[in-house]
Order: structure tokens, then sequence, then C-alpha cells
């Protein structure tokens, strides 16, 4: 966006109601979700004392509830509609679309392996997917373990990143043991 165009807290709001008034997806900057991650970490950094940081903190809040509301709603009028043009969306809600698609083809190549009979083919698929490596960071110490590929791994220290099969890693985390790494950079 433009000097002049810079988003606020009012810009945003006004983006949000134009998107709830209107079926179609409306044109947004392409820019839109980095210029506004760009004005909710500035107001993120910015200190204030009493009054002044409580009304700082409602507005990082309003522009999160914002934020969400918005992309729920443009994504929501593709899911419901298929026909709607869909060239204004952005690529950060590209991204998101795309994920549903890769579990579309998923959810069809599960269901045509099942009824064509091609258990070998599934059981190739289950085993995979227990093994694939993810990557963790542990919360606490852990011993030495074996993985869902046999292979051993640790012991690990808290505080440790590693990268074990989804399986292995997945029961940690749900032990509350370790979490997983995400990318967000």
């Amino acid at each position: 966006m433009s000097e002049s165009n810079q988003i606020d807290i009012n810009s945003l709001h006004h983006i949000v109601l134009r998107e709830i008034e209107d079926d179609s997806i409306l044109e947004i900057d392409f820019n839109f979700y980095r210029n506004l991650a760009d004005f909710i970490g500035n107001l993120q950094k910015q200190e204030f004392d009493g009054v002044e940081n409580k009304i700082k903190d409602t507005m990082i809040e309003m522009a999160i509830e914002l934020t969400s509301l918005l992309i729920e709603i443009r994504l929501n009028k593709i899911l419901k509609n298929s026909d709607l043009d869909t060239s204004y969306l952005l690529d950060e809600e590209k991204f998101i679309l795309d994920s549903q698609e890769d579990q579309k083809e998923r959810t069809e190549m599960i269901v045509s392996a099942t009824i064509n009979g091609k258990s070998k083919f599934l059981e190739s698929l289950a085993q995979n997917h227990k093994t694939k490596k993810i990557v963790i960071r542990f919360l606490h110490e852990v011993d030495e373990i074996i993985g869902a590929d046999l292979e051993k791994y640790g012991p690990f220290k808290a505080e440790d990143i590693a990268t074990i099969p989804y399986e292995n890693a997945q029961a940690l985390i749900i032990k509350n043991v370790a979490t997983k790494v995400h990318l967000e950079d």
C-alpha cells in the first residue's frame, strides 16, 4: 500500500465491513496481510504506561479479531460458492485454500484405494505417514526412544530441537513433553 493508504484500525474496520456487505470477493492490495502484520507488529513494540497501554492492547485485540474475521469471510465466500471469481484472492488466502485441496485429494485417494481393494497401498501410506519426520522442541528431558522407523533417537534435554517420526512426535506432544516447531519466518 502507498504511504497515503497505510493500514490503521479504521481502514481495517472499513475493509472488513465492505467485505461483509458484498457477496463477491473484493479487491484488496496484494501486500495487505504483510502491511497488516507490520501495523500489528509496530503496535506490539510500542511501550506505554497506564491507560495508553490499555488502549494499545485493545487496538491489537481489535486488529487480531478483524483480521480473523476478514480471512474467515473471504474464504467462506469461496467455499460456499465455487463459481466466484477468485482473481482477487491474496496469496496468503490461496495458501490456505491449497491445504484444503490437498485434503480433498487425500480423501479421494483413500476412498479410491479402499473401494478398489488396494490394501497394500493403504498399508504403505499409513507406514509412510507414521514415519514421516517432523521437527519438535523438547519441553522436558527424555531418554532415548525407538522411533516408528525403528531408529534410535535421543536422549534429549529440555529445549533440544529434533526431527523424529510423526507417530513418536505426536505421542510426545500429547504428553506435553514436546511441542511442534512451526516455521514462522
